[in-house]
């Protein structure tokens, strides 16, 4: 394979990589590299800071600098694009054969072509995923399960716009180096995809469109924005051609929604409620802060919680103030086979549903086919038939940073069926991961990254803030945890011996005294 000058591939090179790693997409990572690398590391280092600055006592506040940004009521993001102007229903999924094809099918407005919270960076999915993309485009992909059931496209009228998610700015690409560096997996997701399925999906007049994760600053929004520009123009493609929705789904970035709409106005299709990073993120963020920003157990933080109502309410305002999309979070809940179990599912999908739409939302995120239909319907009882409602601006709300911050009043206990259930979920959540599966089924919710994400940063919280147990008295020690370890994973189905590495991971990333920023570094060293 023909590679340029100071790019060296080390992943293995199967069949077909090479109509994806093009000259052309290998010379725009290596030119993106170069440029932009530096500041990536230099911005993933003010995370730290930031972190630093919290554990010392800081806050997190609207910036004094940008205010200028955020009075000035003259500017707008560009109009929606082409197959982005009604998404009353989104569904989310990795880039596997058989989900694009379902996903595509499913009757959803857009699909997020997951390579993040969903996948797991194996050289055979960043690769095998973007051919699958790139079959797709070019109606050539089709799936055989081993039943033997066949798998193909509906017309292309009846199938979802994609919407790429390349991984995140922190996480690495260690199979393809340039000068001897590891790449940004955040770049050669992008590049790739715009490099060979993304000009066929702009020759469809659809794309190429991209969903931006576990951003933490406007400033990291820029460096998005000027990726964008150095490919467009390198590709001969017009300014303004890419489009992408940001998830806000850290904490910081709750306080910076309009600059990062600002900064990415020409190339902006809106932003949308991460919520479960976000969750994620106030734990992170707070982590060392005690009893003022410790959540109680996972499944009792719900989105009517003073802080989580703040953060969506804001996005919407914030979003419709700017003639942006304001795209609602993921429902987690799966079809079951179990009647009882479907029936509460669904109701819950419904009622989540209900409230953002009815808050204004423009459309949400389902994981799973069978959640669609309950979805449209909602936001069809609102829309009737327009395809937003970004008229609706909001302008009721007012959001202060202190309701932001307001995590102390979430009810709720932490409990040791709690931390059982964050045991559990986070270990078969690894073993999945390391086995190269990013999305899997637990306790009937579809599990990604960011709610294992969840479930070890509340065992590190409260293990390292002393917290007792409401339901059995018992502190949470890193004997208790050893011990419920152990339990969990004898509940398991195979041999516990299959649960070792995960085991060994999830104990690095939840009990140790250095907090690891995300479980999906270390557990990306593990894997093979």
């Amino acid at each position: 394979m023909e590679t340029p000058d100071g790019l060296t591939i080390t992943g293995e090179l199967s069949e077909r990589y090479d109509e994806v790693l093009t000259p052309t997409a290998l010379e725009l990572i290596a030119d993106l590299h170069r440029r932009l690398n530096a500041r990536r590391l230099e911005l993933l280092d003010a995370r730290a800071e930031r972190v630093a600055a919290l554990a010392d006592g800081g806050t997190l506040d609207f910036l004094a600098e940008t205010a200028h940004i955020r009075e000035d009521d003259s500017w707008q993001v560009a109009p929606a694009a082409p197959g982005l102007v009604d998404r009353r229903v989104e569904i989310t999924g990795p880039t596997d054969r058989k989900m694009t094809i379902n996903a595509l099918n499913s009757g959803a407005k857009a699909w997020l072509a997951d390579q993040e919270d969903a996948n797991t960076p194996q050289w055979s999915s960043v690769v095998g995923g973007q051919l699958n993309l790139l079959d797709a485009i070019n109606r050539t992909i089709d799936f055989t399960a081993e039943n033997g059931k066949s798998y193909a496209l509906k017309p292309d009228d009846e199938l979802a716009t994609i919407i790429v998610r390349p991984r995140g700015w922190h996480l690495p690409e260690k199979h393809i180096l340039v000068d001897g560096e590891q790449t940004s997996g955040s770049l050669v997701d992008f590049a790739l995809y715009l490099a060979t399925a993304g000009r066929r999906q702009i020759e469809k007049g659809l794309g190429p469109y991209y969903y931006l994760p576990k951003m933490e600053s406007h400033l990291e929004a820029r460096l998005w924005n000027e990726a964008f520009n150095i490919a467009q123009d390198a590709l001969g493609i017009p300014r303004g051609t890419i489009r992408a929705t940001v998830l806000i789904e850290t904490y910081p970035a709750a306080f910076e929604m309009e600059e990062i709409l600002y900064e990415l106005r020409e190339h902006s299709a809106g932003l949308n409620a991460g919520r479960w990073d976000f969750m994620f993120s106030v734990i992170k963020s707070f982590r060392t802060r005690g009893k003022d920003f410790l959540l109680p157990d996972r499944n009792a933080v719900t989105m009517t919680v003073p802080f989580m109502r703040a953060y969506t309410e804001l996005l919407v305002r914030t979003c419709h103030k700017r003639g942006a999309h304001a795209i609602g979070g993921m429902a987690a809940f799966i079809p079951s086979k179990d009647e009882a179990v479907n029936e509460a599912a669904f109701a819950k999908v419904r009622d989540d549903k209900t409230r953002e739409a009815n808050d204004g939302f423009d459309g949400s995120w389902v994981a799973h086919p069978g959640m669609v239909e309950v979805c449209r319907e909602v936001f069809t009882s609102v829309l009737g038939d327009k395809p937003h409602q970004i008229d609706n601006k909001r302008e009721d709300v007012s959001v202060t940073a202190s309701q932001l911050l307001d995590v102390a009043s979430t009810p709720g206990d932490v409990t040791e069926a709690g931390l059982r259930s964050n045991v559990s979920v986070g270990i078969q959540y690894l073993k999945a991961w390391l086995g190269g599966l990013g999305a899997v089924g637990i306790f009937n919710l579809m599990e990604d990254a960011a709610t294992a994400e969840i479930s070890r940063s509340q065992v590190w919280q409260w293990l390292h803030n002393d917290i007792v147990l409401a339901d059995t008295g018992h502190q949470v020690t890193r004997e208790l945890i050893h011990t419920i370890v152990d339990e969990e994973i004898a509940k398991l189905p195979g041999d516990p011996a299959d649960y070792e590495q995960a085991k060994q991971t999830f104990l690095e990333v939840a009990v140790a005294d250095d907090y690891a920023d995300f479980l999906t570094l270390p557990a990306y060293e593990r894997m093979a």
